[in-house]
Order: structure tokens, then C-alpha cells, then sequence
């Protein structure tokens, strides 16, 4: 057998599909093999390899091993010449293995090889060929000096910037992205070193091939799609201590001691330096909005407060009391700005109506809880009014703003505007116009373009596929989506780059999926369009019925002495109405299955479930599944009430 393919998984579905389509695609020609190895993902990932892809190895792990392990358990049962570890959120073009086969084949000495990858738009990725991470490049890498100087040979050594991309050249490291190993290489090495976790291993593996006598290779005649979004990781303070803390297991096992504790030394400062960065990064991305809506709402709140003071009620001199100033205008702001999160205002991306929605919101609770307060704290109606109509303008203003700056992650209106093409033959580019129209996304203009070069007889398509810089151009187009079924892996990367200078977004629709994948990053759930589900795990599904559960605990506590009576197990009532309260249990969850045939997001156990709406409570454990899987696949918080009124004298259960 000449290659073996191993792809390890974790909780990647959707990529995991696209890739295995590719390798299916690339593996026709070639005697061979592919693995994945599932690190017990809960996404469904295992019954999709089952379902639709039967030719593949699929070793599914009870726990998340990480990577080298998992990598090892397949190298161990490979039986090709060639062993490649690829990534889930990879794509591949068509002959992509045979033409690194077959430079292997013509280069004894290579001992592994490694492939110029591009990421979701198209761009060259600069880890596709890196140098040994010595203390020098290490420091220079770590400390941004290598950015100032990219194709310096001392300064850029990390990501070896002096070397043309588009060249075959010997390199210290291969990417562990797409990482091309002669076996009889890993007979002399060994297998991936299982003490790094995750990052890293392809550092040490690749050295050790080097100290083994063979040589490792870039290899830029086949390209590989890898969304992989660097910046979206390394914002993550966990990603900074597991990749750097590998760096120091590489260092000192192969460094000399005193290299060794400098290099240690080193990573240690960076480890505290990024760690910095990345927490005042992610704080300053959720502190911003919150924080400018209110310097909004105090300025307009205290302009509106003096406006009114000397024009109408203390026209004659005068002045709020300072009680005012401290503590009520505070508690305005503070139930304002509470009732926007809820009400889903902060949620990314930004919708502007939401923040709209839960001022509004806020406003009705600061009036009933003044109607509530006693005379001498009620001091105007008028200003909450005013200040609500001067919040309602300032903040879709900086939302606006914001959005004017181009930041991502602002949404104006019901939808995010964009401007779509497809590619593809008719049937799959209407297949995929309908997928687009049911997702989230709500697109502004989606037109279809042929496949074909030529021109074709069919008024379904406003061009072809050579006309498509002039269809951005005049369309004013925001992504471009290929339907890979109608066209080859390796001619989508060649239209990616070949419209670079076009400067739009670019996605591929798998064959036969429900999912359109693309942009730079694995980590970026809103670079993947799908099916609109509203899901009972979506962050304003998990809020809104925790709200439902506190509050409706209260409710229930406060008529206790009465709805106690009503309850089949009063004495459970009361302790469940504690539980729900603590977080311990919800009033509603999933009916509890030993097996349950689908996956299922994780919510708290419920006292009450989908199964307690229903008549006739004796159904096979398919139809509970089911049940389970609708509750869990369109949630809203009517279907709680629903479920609670219905049941409401088994809440003591």
C-alpha cells in the first residue's frame, strides 16, 4: 500500500466532512488508506464518517487524548509507504497525493515534506515552511521583531521569509496541518512524542528526522486550503500557555542545558507578555460597547437632567438632589445597559434592533419600579423618558460607527447585507441558493454563475465563470461560494488566488451537505453557514432560560403556600424550587436516555421534560430520542412554559 491518511478529530463536523470529501477526491489513483481518529467529540462527527464515508477507519476515543496519541494509534495500525497527518479543516485538490508521492519517490533522502497552504481567502499561510525555533529565532518570532523585517534571513527565520513561497526548498519543520512522512523515516525516529499534548510535535518530530539523516521538504507544486485563523487562536490566553509551555518540553529535550534554560527563560517572559496581551485583548473586545453605551447614556442623561432642571422645574433656581446624581441616575444606566444584555444586545454579531429592544425593555422596568418607590425618590418621569428617546438615537449612532470602521462583528438591520455568488452547474448552484436562503444569513442578492468558461443557454445564470471579477465588480459582491461538486478542489484554489485583487470572501458548499464552509478560521462559528437552527445551546437560548428558571423560582417560592397544595410531591416542590434557583436543575431538560441515538447539546437535567408535554407517556426510546432532538434543535422559551403548564403538578418530581 502506498499512503495511509490520518486525520485526527475533534468536534469539527462540518470541516471534517469537506476534507474527507477532498481526500476521497485526491485518493482515487493511489492505493491507500485513510484514519480518523475521533477525540470523543459530541458534535456528531462519528455517525457522519459511518454514514458517508464507509471506506474510511474510524477509531473513536473515549476522551480526548490529544493529538499525538491519537496520531500514534493510527501510524500503528497504517500499512502504507507514506503516513500523512492532515487536519480536519484542510481541503485538498485532486492530485494533490499523487504528485507528493511522487516526489518522495524520486527523493530517498526526503524523510518528510510539507505543502504551501493557503488559508479560506486565499492567501499564502507563512507556516507552510518554518526554521528551527532556536533561543535567537525564538525571540526574535515571540517579540514581533520577525513582522518589522518578514523577509529577513536572520530576523524571519521562524517562517524562513528570505525563501520564495513558490519554490522547492529544504526546511527545518514541517506544518502539522499537512505533515507527509516516509515510514521507514518513523521506523528510525519513532512515533510523534506523546508528552506534547498539543503544538509542538510536529517541531520535534520534524527535528528528529533531521538528526535521523534525511531531509524534510517544501513542496509549493500542490496547495492545500487550511482554515486556520492564527489571530482568532492566539487571542486565547489557554492557546498561549499550551503552545509556549510545548516549546519548553522541545527545548529541553533537544537543547544543550544552557540553551536550554535560556530558551525557558524566554518563553516564560513571552508566556507572561502574551498572556497580558491576550486577556486586555479579549476584555477590551467585551468591555468596549457596554462601555461606550454608557458614557453615551450618562452624557445624554445628565444633558437631559440639566435642561430640564433650569428650563421647567427649578426654572427659578435650584437643583436635583445630589441622591439623584449618585445613586439614581447610576441604577438607570446600570438597568439599562443589564436589560441590552439580555435582551441579546451584546451578542456578536451586534444586531442593532436588539439594543433598541432592551432599552426600550429597561425603560418599562425603571417605570414600574419607580411607580414602586416612595415620593420623596421619584424625581421625574420625564427625564427616564427623555433619556430613553436620547439612548434609542445614541446607540444604533455608534453602533453605525462602529460598522463604518469595519467592525465585523456590527450588524446593521435584520440581516448582515451581503452579496453572494454561486458557482456551480444549475441543479447544485440552486441547491445551494436554497441552503443560503434558509440560514441565519438572510442575504441581501444571491445570483448564480455557470461553472462552464463559455457561455451557456440559461437565464437561471447571470454569467460564467470567466466573467466573475466583472460580476463582483458590477454586482458589488461580498462572498463567492463554490459548489465543489461542480467544480474541482484544485480549480476553486486557482480562482482563490487568481482573484486576490478582488478583495472578497470565499466559501465552499460541500457535496450533499447542509453546511457552507469558509473564511480563515476553524474557530470562527460565524465563518459557517448552515440550516437555521435555533438551538437550545445558542448564548441567548442558555440566558433567557436561565432567566425563565431564576425567575419562575421566585414566582413559585412567593405562591407557594398555594401551588404547594396542587403538587403530587409537595416536599419535592420545594426542593426543586431551591435547585432550579442554584443552577443545580432547570424546570425543563431533555428526558434522560441511556443512549440517546442523536447528540445532543449539554443543558442542566431538567424536573420536567419534552415528554411530560405529551398525552400518552409510553413511547420506544426512538420516538423520546426524537423528541429530545426537536426540543433541543428549535428551542424558545414558549416551549418551556408550554411544557410546565401542562405538567404543572409533577414539578415536585
Amino acid at each position: 500500500m502506498k499512503l495511509s491518511v490520518v486525520i485526527v478529530n475533534y468536534n469539527v463536523e462540518y470541516f471534517l466532512d469537506q476534507c474527507l470529501s477532498s481526500v476521497r477526491r485526491a485518493m482515487q489513483n493511489i492505493d491507500g488508506e485513510t484514519f480518523v481518529v475521533d477525540n470523543n467529540s459530541i458534535d456528531g462527527s462519528n455517525q457522519m464518517v459511518l454514514e458517508k464515508y464507509p471506506e474510511v477507519i474510524l477509531i473513536p476515543n473515549k476522551k480526548n487524548v490529544g493529538f499525538s496519541i491519537a496520531n500514534n494509534q493510527a501510524i500503528k495500525q497504517s500499512k502504507g509507504e507514506y503516513v500523512l497527518l492532515l487536519n480536519p479543516d484542510t481541503v485538498v485538490e485532486h492530485d494533490t497525493f499523487e504528485k507528493v508521492i511522487g516526489f518522495m519517490d524520486k527523493h530517498p533522502d526526503a524523510g518528510g515534506l510539507g505543502v504551501k497552504m493557503l488559508d479560506g481567502s486565499g492567501k499564502f499561510l507563512p507556516e507552510s515552511k518554518r526554521g528551527l525555533p532556536t533561543p535567537s529565532t525564538a525571540f526574535y518570532k515571540m517579540f514581533g521583531i520577525s513582522a518589522i523585517f518578514p523577509h529577513s534571513k536572520r530576523f524571519a527565520k521562524y517562517h524562513l521569509g528570505h525563501l520564495n513561497e513558490d519554490e522547492i526548498h529544504k526546511v527545518d519543520i514541517l506544518p502539522g496541518a499537512f505533515m507527509m512522512l516516509r515510514k521507514e523515516s518513523l521506523d528510525k525516529t519513532g512515533l510523534l512524542d506523546e508528552s506534547f499534548f498539543m503544538y509542538g510535535e510536529d517541531i520535534d518530530l520534524s527535528y528528529r528526522i533531521i538528526k535521523a539523516g534525511y531531509f524534510n521538504y517544501y513542496y509549493p507544486e500542490t496547495r492545500i486550503i487550511h482554515y486556520k485563523g492564527e489571530s482568532t487562536k492566539k487571542s486565547s490566553v489557554n492557546y498561549v500557555l499550551v503552545f509556549y509551555n510545548a516549546m519548553v518540553i522541545f527545548a529541553k529535550k533537544h537543547f544543550t542545558q544552557k540553551n536550554a534554560k535560556l530558551f525557558t527563560t524566554l518563553i516564560n517572559i513571552a508566556i507572561y507578555f502574551r498572556a497580558f496581551i491576550a486577556l486586555l485583548n479579549r476584555f477590551w473586545e467585551r468591555i468596549l460597547l457596554p462601555l461606550m453605551d454608557s458614557l453615551a447614556l450618562v452624557a445624554g442623561i445628565i444633558t437631559v437632567k440639566e435642561l430640564w432642571e433650569r428650563t421647567l422645574i427649578y426654572s427659578e433656581g435650584g437643583a436635583y438632589p445630589m441622591e439623584f446624581i449618585y445613586y439614581v441616575i447610576p441604577s438607570y444606566i446600570l438597568i439599562w445597559i443589564l436589560s441590552v444584555y439580555f435582551a441579546g444586545g451584546y451578542d456578536k454579531p451586534i444586531v442593532i434592533k436588539k439594543s433598541i429592544t432592551g432599552l426600550v425593555s429597561g425603560t418599562i422596568i425603571i417605570l414600574v419600579l419607580y411607580a414602586l418607590l416612595p415620593e420623596s425618590l421619584r424625581f421625574s418621569r420625564a427625564i427616564i423618558l427623555l433619556g430613553t428617546l436620547w439612548g434609542i438615537f445614541a446607540l444604533p449612532a455608534i453602533r453605525f460607527t462602529l460598522h463604518l470602521f469595519r467592525f465585523k462583528w456590527i450588524q446593521i438591520g435584520d440581516n448582515i447585507n451581503r452579496r453572494f455568488i454561486i458557482i456551480g452547474d444549475h441543479n447544485e448552484a440552486k441547491r445551494v441558493e436554497s441552503l443560503l436562503q434558509k440560514s441565519y444569513i438572510k442575504p441581501e442578492f444571491v445570483g448564480l454563475v455557470s461553472s462552464s468558461e463559455k457561455l451557456v443557454d440559461d437565464n437561471t445564470f447571470i454569467g460564467v465563470i470567466s466573467q466573475v471579477v466583472d460580476i463582483i465588480r458590477i454586482y458589488n459582491i461580498d462572498e463567492v461560494i463554490f459548489c465543489s461538486k461542480s467544480i474541482s478542489h484544485q480549480r476553486i484554489i486557482d480562482k482563490m488566488t487568481e482573484w486576490q485583487v478582488a478583495q472578497v470572501d470565499y466559501k465552499i458548499a460541500p457535496e450533499d451537505s447542509l453546511s457552507i464552509i469558509g473564511s480563515n478560521s476553524i474557530h470562527t462559528r460565524g465563518d459557517l453557514y448552515t440550516i437555521n437552527i435555533n438551538a437550545v445551546d445558542k448564548i441567548v437560548n442558555r440566558r433567557n432560560k436561565r432567566l425563565l428558571d431564576f425567575f419562575l423560582s421566585i414566582i413559585l417560592l412567593i405562591l407557594s403556600p398555594v401551588v404547594a397544595f396542587v403538587q403530587r410531591k409537595p416536599l419535592g416542590f420545594f426542593g426543586n424550587i431551591f435547585k432550579v434557583m442554584t443552577g443545580a436543575l432547570s424546570w425543563v431538560g431533555y428526558y434522560p436516555l441511556e443512549k440517546q441515538t442523536v447528540k445532543l447539546p449539554k443543558i442542566r437535567r431538567g424536573v420536567l421534560n419534552p415528554v411530560d408535554s405529551v398525552k400518552f407517556k409510553n413511547h420506544d426510546d426512538d420516538t423520546i430520542s426524537q423528541l429530545n432532538l426537536l426540543y433541543a434543535r428549535d428551542y424558545n422559551l414558549w416551549k418551556d412554559l408550554n411544557i410546565i403548564i401542562y405538567a404543572f403538578r409533577e414539578l415536585g418530581k
